[in-house]
């Protein structure tokens, strides 16, 4: 057997490991888990291509949402020398998978400070640091409204000015609910896509069909103003006077 076959073969065996793991947490907790899939290369490669586009300068990165680390091994070696990685997930099973990957990760031998795991939710983050990027995993479209809002206005408040944060959606859940879920369900559904809306509308700078995904699904790209609203208006004031 060539060390190629060898390779192949522990990647599909720690694929199908990661694709119990996912099932069994989301059979504990789909609203938190949000998928029963981790996400694919594809849907990968597209959330880390902020990262990808930056190449070349230390970066400061913050992956929420981290699950078995799908995308965390695509993001680790897409990072600069002198970058940054922070990385959220709440749930301490995936957390503990996630600390082991960057433990064993060959890009990261000789700096293991460069990656940080934080088992916490994202709005309770405890640092003063600001990130160029931001990937979120969460599934948002399982929160409620309010909460939404509170990790998008979080995301906004972590990002650089100028910085970008990428997330997904799958397709088609608004149409899913609708069919199979309580009236009350379908209602709050829509309410957390009317949340997303409106940040979309104001910070959108592009979105991406990922087909081959399981299953498909949309990856938005937002980025924070250069000059809040508030300080703009400050200073258009103080040039009136």
């Amino acid at each position: 057997m060539n060390d190629w076959t060898t390779s192949h073969d522990r990647v599909l065996a720690q694929r199908r490991a990661e694709g119990w793991m996912f099932l069994i947490e989301a059979a504990r907790d789909l609203r938190t888990t949000g998928a029963i899939a981790p996400s694919g290369r594809a849907l990968s490669r597209a959330l880390t291509d902020p990262v990808r586009d930056l190449a070349g300068r230390p970066l400061t990165v913050l992956e929420v949402g981290g699950g078995t680390g799908a995308v965390t091994r695509a993001l680790i070696p897409q990072l600069s020398r002198g970058s940054r990685l922070d990385i959220v997930e709440a749930n301490p099973r995936f957390a503990a998978q996630l600390r082991d990957l960057v433990a064993s990760h060959p890009h990261l031998a000789g700096t293991p400070r460069q990656v940080d795991v934080h088992q916490t939710y994202v709005e309770q983050l405890d640092t003063d640091q600001q990130y160029d990027v931001i990937i979120s995993g969460l599934p948002l479209t399982n929160f409620t409204p309010a909460q939404v809002e509170r990790i998008m206005a979080r995301y906004m408040d972590l990002l650089h000015p100028g910085g970008t944060l990428t997330y997904f959606a799958y397709l088609g859940t608004r149409a899913i609910r609708a069919l199979t879920a309580s009236q009350a369900e379908a209602r709050r559904h829509a309410s957390v896509e009317a949340v997303m809306s409106t940040y979309q509308r104001a910070y959108g700078t592009g979105r991406w069909t990922v087909w081959a995904n399981l299953p498909p699904a949309h990856v938005w790209h937002l980025q924070r103003p250069l000059v809040t609203a508030d300080r703009s208006e400050s200073q258009s004031a103080k040039a009136k006077r």
